[in-house]
């Protein structure tokens, strides 16, 4: 785990970028310590996140009658990493022909900055990174002539803390994530859609070596995961702490205690989950549909 991964993914028209995403942090069953997991896993470990790319402003120049290539990628990941997409397409029946032109396209460059202090194994990294993307394009269809306007708004913040000879590792990173879609037409505007994103990672790990071959890990993490989407808002959250004992390589002890807080509110509909485990069995397991439900927990709720 670096200070600073910068895990982007790309997205590009002909070799033009037209929008970027910073991942949210998935953490596998395998990660920090594996009890931690057992029997609930990670937000996304199972199931990773998908993320949308507004490209309407663009309509223009896919539809002028040539080829065109739609590309994505990662940055600075591994050189094996699987990426595949849908694109959603709305048709308009009692269009003949759909035109348009992108009207303005601007990236702000990738600004990063980064305060290091580093004495032998030690060191404490802070990198804070911003970057934003606006596209605006017009298309005449039976409805008249649109204009949308896409924005995206991102920044991440990441600070870690190495000690102990590279032993003591801390780690608080937090991402925003704003995406905002708005569209017009002549003498009627329509309701933006926004997309608001916060992701949030937090991890202490300390490796104690006991001798004899023998060592202990002692962890504790938060990882989050909060989206607001029109109506919509989706709040995930988890919270846990445990250790782990190793001999010649063997995981001969250890205990994971996580809890896990999910909770939609919804236009139409509600719901709530409040899931804890320890040492492998569940303690609890609440369940809620009602939209006006106090939800009693321990957990912090705004990562």
């Amino acid at each position: 785990m670096g200070h600073f991964g910068k895990f982007w993914l790309l997205w590009s028209l002909d070799g033009e970028l037209v929008g970027a995403i910073w991942l949210f942090t998935v953490v596998y069953t395998g990660g920090v310590i594996p009890q931690l997991w057992r029997p609930i896993s990670a937000i996304g470990s199972f199931d990773l996140p998908t993320y949308d790319i507004e490209i309407t402003p663009f309509l223009g120049k896919l539809l002028d009658g040539k080829s065109h290539k739609l590309s994505f990628s990662v940055t600075n990941a591994l050189n094996v990493w699987y990426i595949d997409a849908n694109l959603h397409l709305w048709l308009d029946c009692k269009s003949s022909k759909t035109k348009g032109k992108l009207l303005h396209h601007s990236i702000a460059p990738l600004n990063v900055s980064s305060v290091i202090d580093v004495e032998g194994l030690n060191g404490a990294y802070v990198t804070k990174a911003t970057r934003s993307i606006s596209s605006t394009g017009w298309i005449k269809s039976s409805y008249g002539t649109i204009t949308t306007k896409s924005t995206q708004d991102l920044s991440y913040r990441n600070s870690m803390v190495i000690a102990k000879d590279g032993n003591l590792q801390i780690v608080n990173q937090k991402i925003h994530f704003d995406d905002r879609v708005h569209s017009k037409m002549p003498g009627f505007n329509l309701k933006p859609k926004k997309s608001l994103k916060r992701f949030v990672f937090n991890i202490y790990s300390d490796y104690i070596n006991q001798g004899n071959g023998t060592s202990l890990t002692v962890s504790n993490f938060t990882l989050g995961f909060n989206e607001k989407k029109f109506k919509d808002k989706v709040r995930n959250l988890q919270k846990g702490n445990g250790f782990m004992v190793v001999k010649d390589n063997l995981v001969v002890n250890g205990v994971g205690n996580t809890q896990q807080i999910y909770k939609y509110d919804g236009f139409k509909s509600c719901y709530y989950r409040n899931v804890s485990n320890s040492n492998y069995t569940i303690l609890y397991d609440e369940i809620g549909y009602t939209c006006s439900r106090r939800a009693k927990h321990h957990l912090d709720y705004s990562p």
